[in-house]
């Protein structure tokens, strides 16, 4: 059963505003990738530090136990031709349901009704618009040639990566909107706090006694949807598709059960295991669909601690980081580190909430 309980609110929507320019909007990635900033917020005290990333080692020990999600971003983006009229349809994919068959983003939108045929990659692929969803997405319906190749490996000739609209320069490096340890595909997004490890500093942070623990969430462009009610708790999540194994839920269990800390790398695992969880705090193996929304007045389950990036004024995942931390020590790191000339946002700065 996946948890997906929600609490009251005493905040609105516009109480986790705040005034962030645009040049504090990360372009390009941190080269290397452990060399991003840190910034270290106790959430007791509210004290905060800064260092690099790199430096996390000084703040993990021995019996820790690290969540990662190794959920791999799919080239999503895709330009195509409208069959009858040679009109540029640019189409996002979403959500597998199935059957090559996927919830779409599509623009322009009134362009793509029930039964439109969309030509990608001049054939290589051919998608059939099936029905629109209440959302306004599309389902969509892809063929193909088998002996072109399956679904992804054509994708990956076709398709470009679902950059957020915030990043306006081009990306030379497809793996660089990868974590090092992606593997599973599905995701739309990157779990961009798992973009600041490397292979090393994960070594490392191995032979320190910390133990590595994946689960997955496929991450879709849902969860970066702006809150447009006033009432938090009247907002909508998209769902995203999870699966915990049953190695990691009782490896995370064990932890759990001996006292040990349990440190999410980003709001998507913390939602994983979070969804994962019972009342009574014990992880269940799952595989579906979650549409947890964390905000303040949650009680967490699982995390102890989270290691995540900056996030957007009014959304979601600053609403989650005001959860584990309270909202004004959040804002208050949030101010500071404008001051300080953190980078925001997906290739931006890290934060270790402690």
């Amino acid at each position: 059963m996946i948890n997906n309980a929600r609490p009251a609110c005493a905040y609105t929507t516009a109480d986790f505003y705040y005034d962030l320019p645009e040049e504090s909007i990360a372009q390009t990635p941190a080269e290397p990738r452990d060399s991003s900033r840190l910034m270290v917020l106790e959430r007791k005290s509210g004290s905060i530090s800064h260092r690099r990333f790199s430096d996390i080692t000084d703040y993990l020990k021995e019996g820790d136990l690290l969540v990662i999600n190794d959920s791999r971003v799919i080239p999503a983006r895709m330009y195509g031709i409208k069959e009858e009229s040679g009109i540029e349809i640019e189409t996002v994919l979403l959500k597998d349901v199935g059957s090559d068959t996927w919830e779409c983003l599509v623009r322009p939108g009134r362009r793509c009704k029930t039964g439109t045929v969309i030509i990608f990659g001049g054939g290589l692929l051919r998608a059939t618009v099936l029905k629109s969803t209440p959302e306004g997405n599309r389902l969509i319906k892809f063929d193909y040639d088998k002996k072109e190749g399956n679904f992804f490996s054509l994708l990956d000739r076709v398709g470009q990566m679902p950059l957020p609209p915030y990043i306006t320069k081009k990306l030379e490096d497809k793996e660089r909107y990868q974590t090092v340890y992606a593997r599973e595909k599905g995701s739309a997004a990157a779990p961009t706090a798992g973009l600041h490890f490397t292979p090393a500093l994960l070594e490392k942070i191995r032979s320190m006694g910390v133990e590595i623990v994946p689960v997955m969430l496929h991450v879709g462009l849902g969860t970066f949807r702006p809150v447009k009610v006033q009432d938090v708790t009247e907002h909508v999540m998209h769902t995203e598709f999870i699966s915990v194994s049953e190695d990691a839920a009782e490896k995370i269990n064990r932890a759990k059960s001996e006292g040990r800390r349990v440190i999410c790398v980003g709001t998507t695992s913390c939602r994983t295991v979070e969804s994962a969880a019972d009342k009574k705090g014990h992880i269940n193996p799952v595989q579906g669909e979650t549409g947890i929304f964390i905000y303040p007045g949650y009680e967490f389950k699982i995390t102890d601690a989270l290691i995540t990036n900056f996030h957007l004024p009014e959304s979601t995942l600053l609403m989650l980081v005001s959860a584990l931390a309270d909202r004004d020590t959040m804002l208050s790191a949030y101010r500071t580190a404008v001051k300080e000339g953190y980078r925001f946002f997906s290739f931006g700065d890290a934060m270790f909430i402690s």
